[in-house]
């Protein structure tokens, strides 16, 4: 029989079917594994999901990007010594991503504010305003104030967006 082995004794072949079946029992241990992490990795791929990675993403950049400029809506000066993780600083939208979605990832509708409008002065919007007539002109204010197109966004829309923040932030972190 050619898929007998023989063994120099009782001993010996006990610890080979041990071993053997220790690796089949590892093998299908580490299939399991694979196949949990697949259906994580899918559980995850979610549009909610990524619409979180690339706002974190986009978040950051708006932080960086107006990181020499005071708050938009009370002008809080800017404080060089603070890092823009987030903690003193938000990037808030004038039109929030609540009433207008479509402008969650529109840079010309989110620039840095303090926590305090933002958080707890419900964005400060009177005073934003003002200041964002300033910034961005007046065509481009009553452009943000017109009405826009709904956007559903799908999960390789969000992964070039968060991608394209993260490359944007690297440039400027770099510079």
């Amino acid at each position: 029989m050619a898929g007998l082995k023989s063994f120099c004794s009782y001993d010996c072949t006990v610890k080979f079917a041990k071993r053997a079946a220790e690796k089949k029992r590892e093998e299908k241990e580490k299939e399991d594994r694979k196949k949990q992490r697949e259906r994580r990795q899918k559980l995850n791929d979610t549009v909610p999901n990524w619409i979180k990675k690339a706002q974190k993403e986009f978040n950051k950049y708006i932080r960086l990007r107006d990181r020499n400029m005071p708050c938009v809506s009370c002008g809080k000066p800017a404080n060089k010594n603070e890092f823009l993780t987030g903690s003193g600083w938000d990037a808030g939208h004038y039109r929030s991503t609540g009433a207008c979605p479509e402008l969650r990832f529109c840079e010309l509708n989110c620039h840095k504010q303090c926590v305090s409008c933002n958080q707890y002065k419900s964005g400060n919007v009177v005073e934003y305003r003002i200041e964002l007539r300033r910034r961005i002109g007046v065509k481009n204010l009553e452009w943000l104030e017109s009405s826009h197109e709904p956007k559903r966004y799908r999960v390789e829309e969000l992964k070039e967006i968060q991608s394209k923040y993260k490359k944007l932030i690297k440039e400027m972190e770099d510079a």
